[in-house]
């Protein structure tokens, strides 16, 4: 199997008139965060097949395709590198690991952050130092930072909130509103947990913080509650 084989069947499951509406989605017009980027046309369920089809892809050949030009390309060598992680040794995962870090700029858009910096950063580090996420969220590049904070819903799913605390502080002055979503997201995620905790970090912060990103972490309080919040009563 190769890269080639892979951007073959992508190219027959295209559809001209997705691939329009994606393109308008994810932003790609001039000065917009994803300007540039080219779509096939294909939907996420589809792209899940094919990645399943292509299991086993050499890891030189899954970064063949991260190099894609085509957004589809390096969402399904994404989802390859994540069943590879899951599946392989400690070698292995190390070696996918670099990989993923020595490509942050083919992971240039929000969907394809989200499907693999927890499963392959944050996993990763899991029990080792978190100074690459710290490194990661003083980054110039807006994907970097937003890989910082995505990677820790890891951390998150193991109730374990220090680290996305910490990537969240870096991050309260940030000018991208993807960055204020991301944020915003992942302390959602742990109020969903541990509202104690979340609103320990809000009462703190809330008052300076993007109001995207208190919205996006408020979203699930109880009306009353995120009322208070956005008035800055609490």
């Amino acid at each position: 199997m190769t890269a080639e084989d892979v951007y073959t069947h992508l190219e027959e499951l295209g559809s001209p008139e997705d691939a329009a509406f994606l393109q308008r989605y994810f932003k790609t017009g001039p000065g917009e965060y994803g300007e540039g980027d080219r779509f096939f046309g294909i939907r996420v369920p589809a792209s899940r097949k094919v990645a399943r089809h292509y299991r086993g892809l050499p890891l030189e050949e899954a970064e063949k395709l991260l190099g894609s030009e085509m957004h589809e390309a390096r969402l399904v060598a994404l989802m390859i590198l994540i069943d590879a992680y899951d599946r392989g040794n400690d070698a292995t995962r190390k070696n996918i690991y670099d990989l993923y870090l020595g490509n942050t700029a083919r992971v240039n858009n929000w969907d394809l952050v989200d499907t693999s910096a927890a499963q392959i950063v944050g996993r990763h580090l899991a029990e080792r130092s978190k100074r690459t996420l710290r490194t990661l969220a003083r980054s110039a590049m807006l994907w970097e930072r937003r890989i910082a904070i995505i990677a820790t819903a890891h951390y998150i799913k193991q109730g374990k909130f220090d680290e996305t605390f910490a990537i969240a502080t870096m991050l309260l002055d940030d000018r991208e509103d993807l960055i204020h979503k991301a944020v915003g997201w992942m302390l959602r995620e742990i109020g969903n947990r541990d509202r104690a905790a979340e609103e320990n970090f809000l009462r703190e912060h809330y008052r300076s913080m993007p109001r995207t990103m208190l919205r996006y972490a408020i979203e699930r309080f109880p009306e009353e509650l995120r009322q208070g919040y956005l008035r800055g009563t609490i």
